[in-house]
């Protein structure tokens, strides 16, 4: 700092002319010369002030900029765990939409079973109740047409019966008796 000092005092006051103690009249030296002063005076007398103001800054700004990456960092990390909870949403949602589809065919293709072993059931049941009403048709006119016949056997018994001996009175009872226990 001493030299500097030596060096400002060699520039404003010059040996080898013999003119003396002067003012500088040109711009240009005199701005740098001043510019040199200004500076020197401040490194000297406010270096370290100085000096301890920059580092205190440089490390707040060190501190901040650390802080700043780390928060990035973090932020990374929480954007790339977004990014695999949203990839894995949408894989459990088309796994999800995949399984739907396939139980929704499953439950399709159980009720078109269903319906057609009802429909079978019914188809049977239906004929079962037709052969019933056929048989019971039959058996109804069954007992129509013996009752008709016993009606007109006895009708011509009893015509016969006045003029038959009692041996065909006797086979015709015999006979009588055998239909009714076949209507039964």
């Amino acid at each position: 700092m001493e030299i500097f000092m030596d060096l400002i005092l060699l520039h404003c006051f010059p040996l080898g002319h013999s003119e003396g103690f002067g003012i500088n009249t040109n711009i240009l030296d005199t701005n740098i010369i001043n510019l040199t002063v200004v500076l020197g005076v401040l490194f000297t007398f406010g270096g370290d002030a100085l000096r301890s103001l920059l580092a205190n800054r440089k490390q707040a700004i060190l501190t901040t900029m650390q802080e700043a990456e780390q928060k990035a960092k973090d932020a990374q990390l929480q954007l790339d765990e977004a990014k695999k909870a949203l990839s894995s949403a949408k894989s459990k949602a088309e796994e999800i939409r995949k399984q739907s589809v396939v139980a929704a065919e499953k439950e399709k293709n159980q009720i078109l079973l269903q319906t057609e072993e009802e429909t079978k059931r019914l188809e049977q049941t239906k004929q079962e109740i037709i052969q019933l009403q056929q048989q019971t048709a039959l058996q109804t006119l069954s007992k129509q047409v013996v009752s008709l016949a016993l009606a007109q056997v006895e009708e011509r018994l009893m015509k016969q019966k006045r003029t038959d001996s009692s041996f065909h009175r006797s086979i015709t009872n015999f006979h009588i008796v055998l239909l009714r226990n076949y209507k039964a």
